[in-house]
């Protein structure tokens, strides 16, 4: 073994793997394949529910172009959930071995640099992906703690905005956008009619609940995280929960099904033109609008930036229009194949690739002469660029993953309360200070070095 990937398992058993006394490794077997076999290269990503036929299209085509330029193979593999993403992270971490590359959610960026088992990126490593100079500066937000100590190569960007009906906002007059949470409500309400409701939400989703919380908190200026001290079990967030339930219980703004639905049940129900707001969503779902009632009849627009219960951000609020979101590869450090690795992420990081990629799967390039291309091309774009320029970095901490769980964890808890009706306020609050308990603890545990 190398001294670097030695130095991994030695850093992963004392410091960083923060859950792992909450975690069971069964299940593991995701990140089992090639081994060590130097002519084949280990990468995985999220799985596609979306678009299953464009991603095995595409990944065989990517390796087909891998193959020809390098005589190597690609083993794809893939994890379905934030849990299963940290999971496998972990597991190679402590044993050693695994993908070769990971693409992560960039929130998922510093947990993996906590390990210290992926490549650092220098002047030579740049070089070797084609240069640090060809991505949008805005998309190196969550690569590393500073300039200097990256670990994340950007691959797709996924600003989050509200996808509208344009037709059903006519219908019930409404002539401009909200830009405070509550106007939203009020407008959900307004277009909320028989079969027809004003919010597409997602709540037995595995990653887009705790995005509204941390949102709808960041306007009222709680970062869920400052410094080293947790701020969960507080009013901001308290209120981003309360307004969240509402919307499926005491508002009637979402259909009662959507408590048991996931992402691409919330598309669906939008596309079908039976929601005339779905919020927390990106590009991704051009493809799926086209041929479809909404074809023609949608717009995107900004999520709204003024929390819950105020008409304008507090002195303190953060404008954040969404969380840095998207894509970054990471090249593990305790393998033998970082050569094939820089390989694989200068292929998928040219102009072309990653025009192919947005045509594919609607992820904004992160190539920055690709992304200027496509915004000149459609400016139907613009208020998803705009909130690409307006979004905020989760908190660079080791510990954010499980903090991340942990706020999704409370919706998880909340689904049979929301079935039977509602959360209670006490329900809420003891669901929010187990949160704090559990958030606070790992990031003390990472502050101590994971002792």
């Amino acid at each position: 073994m190398s001294t670097r990937g030695l130095r991994a398992r030695t850093l992963a058993g004392a410091v960083v793997v923060v859950a792992l006394a909450a975690l069971s490794l069964q299940g593991c077997a995701v990140v089992n394949g090639s081994g060590d076999d130097p002519n084949t290269l280990r990468v995985m990503m999220a799985a596609d529910t979306t678009y299953p036929k464009q991603r095995k299209q595409w990944q065989q085509d990517t390796a087909a172009a891998f193959k020809r330029t390098t005589g190597a193979d690609i083993q794809w593999e893939t994890y379905s959930s934030a849990q299963e993403e940290l999971t496998a992270i972990q597991t190679s971490v402590i044993s050693g071995q695994g993908p070769d590359v990971y693409a992560i959610g960039t929130t998922f960026t510093p947990t993996a640099y906590a390990t210290g088992a992926f490549v650092e990126m220098g002047p030579e490593q740049w070089k070797a992906v084609g240069g640090k100079d060809q991505f949008d500066p805005a998309s190196f937000g969550i690569s590393g703690p500073s300039p200097s100590k990256q670990i994340g190569i950007p691959f797709a960007s996924r600003p989050f905005v509200m996808a509208v009906n344009k037709e059903l906002l006519a219908k019930a007059g409404i002539t401009e956008m909200p830009t405070t949470w509550d106007e939203l409500t009020a407008d959900a309400k307004a277009t909320t009619s028989g079969d027809v409701h004003g919010l597409a939400v997602a709540y037995a989703d595995g990653f887009d609940p705790w995005k509204f919380i941390w949102g709808m908190a960041q306007n009222a200026g709680n970062t869920i995280v400052d410094g080293s001290t947790a701020e969960i079990d507080s009013t901001a967030v308290e209120n981003a929960y309360r307004t969240y339930f509402d919307w499926v219980t005491k508002d009637g703004v979402v259909d009662p099904a959507a408590i048991g639905w996931n992402n691409p049940q919330a598309l669906a129900q939008f596309t079908e033109g039976k929601a005339a707001f779905f919020p927390m969503t990106t590009t991704t779902a051009i493809n799926s609008f086209r041929g479809t009632p909404v074809d023609g009849k949608y717009a995107f627009a900004l999520l709204p930036t003024v929390p819950p219960g105020a008409t304008e951000r507090p002195a303190d609020g953060i404008d954040a229009a969404s969380i840095l979101s998207g894509d970054n590869f990471v090249v593990a450090d305790y393998g033998t194949k970082q050569r094939l690795s820089f390989d694989f992420v200068k292929q998928v990081s040219t102009p072309a690739a990653q025009l192919e990629y947005y045509r594919l799967f609607g992820n904004l390039p992160t190539n920055a002469a690709a992304a200027a291309q496509l915004a000149g091309e459609n400016p139907q774009l613009a208020p998803i660029i705009q909130a690409g320029k307006r979004s905020k970095p989760t908190a660079f901490t080791g510990a954010w993953s499980d903090i991340q769980l942990s706020l999704v964890d409370v919706v998880v808890q909340s689904i049979p309360s929301l079935k039977g009706g509602g959360v209670s306020d006490d329900q809420l609050r003891k669901r929010l200070r187990q949160a704090q308990k559990d958030a606070q603890s790992t990031l003390d545990r990472q502050k101590n070095g994971g002792l």
